[in-house]
């Protein structure tokens, strides 16, 4: 027995004695955190303190606070389903984990989130994105983004029109964690969108972008719109996050303020004029809330603007910000401004913690805009939200600096123009308003941009660039193919591409050998990561569209159709398509490798004048049966000797087979077939013995059909056998 085997049966004999884990959650389905006591006096002096909540209703928030929170789910939006899009239930996440009489909803949630047709979100994590008023057009960033929930919301409505393959606009989603950088991506590519891209930098310093403009000049990256979901105490979080209840105290808040500050005001510097940035955070507390937005708006002199964000969500309740809050210490000293913080704490507490003192500037601020949720209202968690519109650029970049003697003199800056891709020098902040806060060993580009240069003499300008110190994995390289690249004709031919088909935005992970997959960009996100290859850390990127079989190159071409990256390649592709009916599509989904034969005449036919090799399996909508699915699907597939079989994915042929009315259901790991499953199960057995017998031998079969996806993992490979269920 391996050292892992015997670690888990140690595990499992641990977790099955008395108080163990196991008998712990079967103790009740909302049991479990035995030990964790929902009290923290300090926490609830503070806020009792400063009257946040409603008079009369403190007890009620409290009660809330120390409730499960509910799971809630959100429905992909651009997958062609209805306006009803988020869902509340009121179960909390471990009844639906635990629940024996709710294991097939349980397995419905995870299948279908992982096929990413639904997203397992809390309520308010929904709203920043819903703020932002996003178009196709826009480009995007979001700046401290895993583990991604709210990217998903933003790349589905950057597709919000699933006919346009390739949206001008993207999103660029940054965390400074190398490791959760990972969790960001597989929540994206659920969503299989060519206009996304994972970088990972310090969101306090994440380099500015250099892009080619229209006019063949080098220009500035602004973005439309910025989600700023800032790194906070997490407080509004208590009914999820159990270990806060022990964990909270007001220094959080005052450890994390200053970061918040410069994560913020880095976020405003790369908005575009006109454009709007949310600044978020899970904490009820003003000191990362309202202080923040304050600070950004003082230090804007007029270019940000507090938008009037009630009319988006009008159903939402929700509590104005305040212009008026006090700071404790974890000691339990109040202090109610700057004027009262003794000196030897002046390194812990800031000037920009406490509400301004003019009340005219404060009154002109409009800090009630500002958005707070608390969690007693609609059974959610704790939220803050606010939406800054820049009216202008920001001051310290209408600055001009002093050129230093090297420089050319013929070299004049010009103020900031911000429109994305406009060509300008940059200028400094002035002292205390630098973006510094590197995390520990990560150093990031130096360019001739606002808070960047040094001072020398009194005289500023552009330092020598730095090279980017890379930590955590290091990436493959992304290679962008030339349009004369020897492995396009072959795919053109085989696949009879259109002439509009973009070569160029393909792109490959090796310099070296033989391509093993393709994929494919926006051309705006190849403009980033052809002018930004030494500016930022690339994670990921692009969707698969194309993966090598080698065996199909005796069949014309060296590369098959990938499943992820067919909607962005099927508007492209002019053959090797075979149209397919209800009843196909269950034979494909439910069995291996069926005979050509068990298809219905039509598509028997179609496939019967095809040559062996990748194909696309198409169904449209049947008028005539408003029982059958109303959306078109495309599916990948293989037309091999005698049979044909489909390459989908496991959760996703789960979701076409319910779209069919088949009910699926997996059994548990270890526990044998339910009864119930044996009419999937004997048609997947009946195909499998088919392509058994005959003529073809296995190793034909093999050759024609089940290669191309050698490089996944048992359950992961495309179209493995599984237990479903069929009612």
């Amino acid at each position: 027995m391996g050292k892992r085997s015997r670690l888990r049966k140690k595990e499992h004999q641990n977790n099955s004695k008395p108080g163990g884990r196991d008998n712990r959650d079967n103790a009740g389905w909302g049991a479990g955190y035995a030990d964790i006591i929902k009290e923290n006096k300090l926490f609830e002096a503070y806020y009792q303190e400063l009257g946040l909540v409603p008079e009369g209703e403190f007890d009620q928030f409290m009660a809330a606070m120390r409730e499960p929170l509910p799971a809630t789910i959100r429905i992909t939006g651009y997958k062609r389903y209805p306006d009803e899009l988020a869902w509340h239930t009121n179960m909390s996440r471990k009844i639906l984990r635990k629940s024996p009489l709710l294991e097939k909803f349980h397995q419905f949630l995870v299948s279908e989130t992982e096929s990413g047709n639904i997203s397992r979100q809390e309520a308010v994590s929904m709203i920043p994105p819903l703020l932002m008023k996003i178009e196709p057009h826009h480009k995007i960033l979001d700046m401290c983004a895993a583990p991604g929930s709210k990217t998903a919301q933003l790349i589905e409505m950057l597709h919000s029109d699933m006919d346009v393959p390739f949206p001008e606009g993207f999103v660029i989603a940054n965390d400074v964690d190398n490791k959760r950088c990972y969790l960001l991506v597989h929540q994206a590519k659920r969503l299989n969108s060519p206009c996304i891209m994972v970088v990972n930098h310090d969101a306090s310093c994440i380099p500015r972008l250099q892009i080619d403009t229209e006019d063949g000049q080098k220009g500035t990256l602004f973005y439309d719109r910025i989600l700023c979901d800032v790194p906070c105490s997490g407080d509004g979080t208590m009914r999820k996050n159990i270990d806060v209840w022990k964990k909270w105290t007001t220094s959080n808040s005052l450890h994390l303020h200053g970061l918040q500050i410069r994560i913020a005001v880095r976020g405003v510097e790369q908005l575009a004029v006109g454009g709007r940035m949310v600044y978020s955070t899970c904490s009820l507390n003003p000191i990362e809330d309202e202080a923040v937005i304050a600070t950004l708006l003082e230090k804007s002199e007029g270019a940000l603007e507090l938008a009037d964000a009630s009319v988006d969500l009008p159903g939402l309740k929700w509590m104005p910000g305040v212009t008026k809050w006090k700071l404790m210490t974890k000691e339990g000293q109040w202090y109610k401004d700057w004027s009262e913080v003794p000196v030897n704490r002046h390194t812990q507490i800031r000037p920009t913690m406490f509400p301004p003192t003019d009340t005219e500037k404060l009154a002109n601020m409009k800090l009630e805009r500002c958005m707070r949720i608390l969690p007693h209202h609609q059974n959610t968690g704790g939220f803050f939200v606010a939406v800054l519109v820049k009216k202008a650029p920001m001051p310290w970049n209408r600055r001009f600096p002093k050129l230093r003697k090297e420089q050319s003199s013929s070299s004049v800056p010009q103020p900031e123009d911000s429109p994305v891709g406009t060509p300008l020098p940059e200028t400094p902040l002035e002292d205390g308003e630098r973006d510094g806060g590197k995390e520990a060993g990560e150093d990031s580009p130096k360019e001739p941009e606002a808070g960047d240069q040094a001072k020398e003499s009194n005289v500023c300008g552009p330092p020598p660039n730095k090279k980017m110190k890379r930590h955590g994995f290091k990436e493959d390289p992304f290679v962008f193919l030339t349009e004369d690249d020897p492995v396009f004709p072959p795919i053109e031919s085989f696949y009879d591409l259109s002439p509009d088909f973009p070569k160029i935005n393909v792109l490959t992970r090796t310099h070296e050998g033989k391509k093993r997959h393709l994929y494919m960009v926006s051309k705006e996100l190849r403009n980033v990561m052809l002018n930004n290859s030494e500016r930022m850390k690339v994670i990921n990127t692009g969707v698969k569209v194309w993966s090598r079989n080698s065996d199909g190159e005796e069949f014309g071409c060296a590369f098959r159709l990938a499943q992820e990256g067919i909607y962005t390649l099927f508007p492209y592709i002019r053959s090797r398509m075979i149209t397919v009916s209800v009843e196909d599509i269950k034979i494909l989904l439910t069995q291996e490798n069926p005979y050509l034969s068990k298809l219905e005449e039509d598509a028997h036919q179609q496939a019967k004048k095809m040559g062996m090799g990748s194909i696309v399996l198409k169904y449209r909508p049947d008028n005539s049966n408003p029982d059958g699915p109303q959306c078109p699907i495309e599916l990948c597939g293989w037309r091999g000797k005698t049979s044909i079989r489909a390459f989908v994915p496991r959760n996703e042929r789960f979701h076409y087979l319910r779209m069919l009315g088949v009910e699926v259901f997996r059994d548990k790991q270890g526990q044998g077939p339910r009864e119930e499953e044996k009419e999937v199960k004997e048609e997947v057995k009946e195909g499998e013995t088919e392509n058994g017998n005959k003529d073809v031998s296995p190793k034909q079969e093999l050759r024609g059909e089940n290669r191309g996806d050698e490089h996944l993992k048992g359950d992961e490979r495309e179209g493995g056998g599984e237990n479903l269920t069929s009612t």
